[in-house]
């Protein structure tokens, strides 16, 4: 979900002494072959915003390519680390088929003439939350007012800035401190009032002990958060188009899969991403994926279906950038999504076996340990 150059896994390792090599960008496992009736298998190279798939965040992909649904639906799917930052300009450039921007880093690049799109809400709430010193006087975002947070990088500021407008706080009256990798600890030291943080982290910082509390995202904003972006010129060819729908059915089936058994999803995540495991503990694997789907699963809820987009959620937010100036003409939520996706890969993806599948998943002597934590928030 980062905006910067350095990826969460040099965050997290330089904040807590893991002293473990990031292998950045990389990465990739495909899986591929059996046309189930559906023609020549085709491909759908993915790639990370973070610079790495040292991350919880895609745990449905990982399910899908373990337990071979996109092989099932004629798709050779390509998870790549990517480069950390200009993601779309992989995808604008045919080097990627589908990216995973936050709202930012899309309506810039789509400011900036980049021919992308986003066709899934993978996260149609809001990611980001505020963390404060423990015990901390400040109870809402709008006391931030006049307040300083931590931030790694003035970049952040992109990040910010929206979710103080959407509160009604003035981002001129909130100084920003640059403390580097270890921000959040810069919070727990008292060197700053507040700093930004998001679902998934928010477990990592709890388990390794960072001593803060939270403002939590869900409960001040409305979103949106990242999507699946691809080439808008992809979306008049018929082939690409049912690539991509065939790419989210499978996807729909790890959602499923997840949160039928989310211990499974965690254990196969784990064991699929060579370091995951001296990042985390099966149990903050756990926590963090929880935190994750709790977004992810938003609009499902709703009766929507995994991966709408809202369009009046949208609109506000363009709005509020267009008013920061953080684009040089105002957009419409017409120019950066469609919907057009989301009821083909929810109706035609095979819930019911992903959901069997789940039932029956053997869970490994760690993760039979672990436990879904009734206080959790998801």
């Amino acid at each position: 979900m980062l905006e910067s150059g350095l990826t969460r896994r040099q965050f997290l390792e330089r904040a807590t002494g893991a002293g473990v090599a990031l292998a950045a960008g990389a990465l990739a496992v495909s899986c591929g072959g059996g046309s189930s009736g559906k023609g020549e298998p085709a491909a759908v190279r993915w790639v990370s915003p973070r610079g790495t798939l040292l991350a919880m965040d895609d745990y449905h992909l990982w399910v899908a390519v373990e337990l071979g649904y996109f092989e099932e639906l004629a798709i050779t799917a390509t998870l790549e680390g990517g480069p950390g930052r200009g993601e779309l300009e992989r995808i604008a450039g045919g080097k990627s088929d589908m990216g995973y921007p936050s709202p930012g880093v899309l309506t810039s690049a789509i400011d900036a003439g980049a021919p992308v799109v986003s066709i899934w809400a993978q996260y149609p709430g809001q990611v980001f939350d505020f963390t404060l010193p423990q015990g901390s006087p400040i109870s809402s975002v709008q006391e931030l007012a006049g307040k300083t947070i931590s931030v790694p990088t003035a970049a952040w500021k992109r990040v910010i800035d929206p979710l103080l407008v959407e509160a009604g706080v003035d981002p001129g009256s909130v100084t920003l401190v640059e403390t580097g990798a270890g921000w959040n600890l810069a919070v727990a030291q008292g060197k700053a009032d507040a700093g930004l943080a998001w679902e998934g982290l928010r477990a990592q910082l709890v388990r390794q002990g960072v001593k803060v509390d939270f403002l939590l995202g869900s409960e001040f904003s409305q979103g949106p958060s990242n999507v699946y972006a691809v080439r808008r010129t992809d979306l008049e060819d018929d082939g690409k188009r049912g690539a991509y729908t065939r790419f989210l059915q499978g996807a729909v089936m790890g959602l499923e899969f997840a949160r039928r058994n989310p211990r499974a999803a965690a254990q196969i995540t784990y064991r699929q991403v060579p370091g995951l495991s001296e990042l985390l503990r099966p149990q903050t694997a756990l926590e963090s994926l929880l935190q994750l789907a709790a977004g992810y699963e938003r609009e499902e809820k709703r009766g929507n279906g995994w991966g709408f987009h809202d369009p009046n959620v949208w609109e506000r937010y363009l709005e509020i950038v267009a008013g920061l100036g953080y684009v040089k003409k105002p957009l419409a939520a017409a120019d950066v999504l469609t919907n057009d996706f989301v009821e083909p890969a929810n109706s035609r993806a095979d819930v019911e076996k992903a959901r069997k599948e789940a039932d029956g998943f053997e869970l490994d002597k760690e993760f039979a340990a672990t436990t879904v934590p009734e206080d959790i928030t998801i």
